[in-house]
């Protein structure tokens, strides 16, 4: 694939969540409505292929597990579905999972080994569902203290237990969710070595407070990432203590991936995906990797911070009200769309705009991978 993005304009409503099957030929997706349609790839386009129809409020998040090929969505509804293909009748078979939620569920993930998935929710708790043999059923338990408020995303650890959380209560946490005769004993890691479900085993702000929208692990696990509404990102090492906070000059950021172990992008509120790197151990803003945006938006100055206390980040002395970018609104999801976890060369944006964008890191990831955090 060449460095320019690739855009898809659907035009079917702003674009809730995604998520790509293992060889990237199949997309489901949701136009914020109770369905989710999957798309095959058709030439350089799409075409329609499915309808996934049985919750009946928003969807509000949906996963594909790579290996097993189960879709997993969630929704306003309270309920999750883990949607199985059926070869002989070509079609998605769907399966209730009981949450046991009182508040709408929002946010859902496989874990590694996709023997379990993560559920949060407007009930100040985390589902954690696996399936039991004995009954033919996916089977609910719940992390809940010290939750105080709605659970708004999650990233788990490449060791399969690890789980991490980002709250409406202005917390992140990283939470234990083993699993007995499901999960093997974890290693030891900088987060702790005795690990029975619910241990919190790290909870973390950034000081000046806001709703964590987003939050994921490094490559390896040994490193955290989350960003607030505060319009800060902060990265957590637990080996070496350092929580650091950068407090940026944009509108905040509802979604980040790792690139590698030095490299993160985030996006969100300010339409374009924007690169921060780990440089002689400090993390710090790189690049807009838009090249759409204008040289003079992007920027750290106080005319930037000035300019963008507008809500649209204009001046009020001009008369430009295009949008710079090529994302026209808020980009709510980041997915890792080629590579590796530890070296991501493709990932993939989706927003209120209703496009989907493929986008190639190039040049970015270059030499940084001798840097430790």
């Amino acid at each position: 694939m060449s460095d320019t993005p690739n855009v898809n304009e659907f035009n079917l409503g702003p674009i809730s969540c995604h998520a790509f099957n293992q060889d990237r030929t199949e997309l489901a997706i949701c136009f914020n409505t109770n369905v989710v349609s999957i798309f095959r790839k058709s030439g350089a386009g799409w075409t329609q292929a499915w309808t996934l129809e049985e919750h009946d409020k928003p969807v509000t998040s949906v996963d594909w597990a790579p290996k097993s090929n189960r879709i997993v969505t969630c929704s306003q509804d309270r309920n999750a579905y883990v949607w199985t293909f059926n070869p002989a009748s070509q079609q998605w078979k769907p399966t209730l999972v009981l949450l046991r939620i009182n508040r709408a569920a929002t946010f859902v993930r496989w874990s590694p080994e996709e023997d379990k998935f993560a559920v949060a929710s407007g009930s100040r708790c985390i589902s954690v569902c696996y399936f039991e043999e004995d009954s033919d059923w996916w089977v609910g338990k719940h992390i809940k203290k010290p939750i105080r408020s709605t659970v708004l995303s999650l990233d788990w650890h490449p060791n399969n237990v690890l789980l991490a959380a980002g709250c409406a209560d202005m917390k992140a946490r990283v939470f234990s969710a083993f699993i007995k005769g499901v999960d093997k004993k974890p290693a030891p890691s900088p987060w702790g070595e005795k690990l029975p479900f619910n241990t919190v085993c790290g909870e973390f702000s950034s000081g000046t407070g806001g709703w964590v929208h987003s939050i994921a692990f490094s490559p390896n696990g040994d490193a955290l990432a989350f960003t607030g509404h505060d319009s800060t990102i902060t990265f957590v090492n637990p080996a070496s203590g350092l929580v650091q906070s950068i407090r940026a000059p944009y509108l905040p950021y509802v979604s980040i991936l790792w690139l590698n172990e030095n490299q993160v992008v985030a996006a969100g509120h300010d339409c374009a995906p924007h690169l921060f790197e780990n440089k002689d151990q400090q993390w710090a803003f790189s690049s807009s990797l838009d090249s759409a945006v204008k040289k003079a938006d992007v920027g750290f100055t106080a005319m930037d911070t000035f300019r963008r206390m507008d809500s649209r980040a204009q001046s009020t002395a001009s008369n430009d009200t295009e949008v710079h970018t090529r994302h026209q609104n808020t980009i709510n999801s980041i997915r890792a769309f080629s590579g590796s976890r530890d070296h991501v060369t493709e990932y993939s944006t989706s927003g209120i705009d209703g496009k989907l964008i493929i986008w190639s890191t190039g040049n970015i990831v270059k030499g940084l991978h001798n840097l430790r955090l």
